[in-house]
């Protein structure tokens, strides 16, 4: 007679070793244009060459109200002396700034340089 035994042994096999590739996008914030803005508010006080670019800029004019303000001036103290030059638009402008000067819009439209 011939017996026949089964023997059962847990074996730990050691696992192959795995390597996780993850892949990131990374979107970096646009530059910075350099030197001042070329689009401005139409509300506002800003110092050519700082706040502004110099040049021609452009606005579509009032915002609605009572017409668009615009003024130059040599500085910013308020004085009426201080004012280089100034006008009110019904429609559509544009004026010449120039570094240095202090440039106020009021209830204008955004002012775009445009040359």
């Amino acid at each position: 007679m011939t017996v026949t035994k089964t023997v059962t042994k847990e074996v730990e096999v050691p696992a192959p070793k795995v390597t996780v590739t993850k892949a990131a996008t990374v979107t970096a914030p646009p530059p910075k244009p350099k030197g001042p803005p070329t689009t401005v508010e139409g509300d506002g006080e800003y110092l050519v060459g700082e706040d502004m670019k110099a040049g021609t800029c452009k606005t579509a004019g009032s915002d609605g109200g009572f017409g668009c303000y615009w003024e130059r001036a040599s500085n910013a103290s308020g004085e009426f002396d201080a004012i280089i030059a100034n006008g009110n638009l019904d429609g559509s402008g544009r004026g010449t700034v120039d570094k240095g000067e202090v440039f106020t819009s009021t209830r204008c439209q955004e002012w775009k340089r445009v040359g």
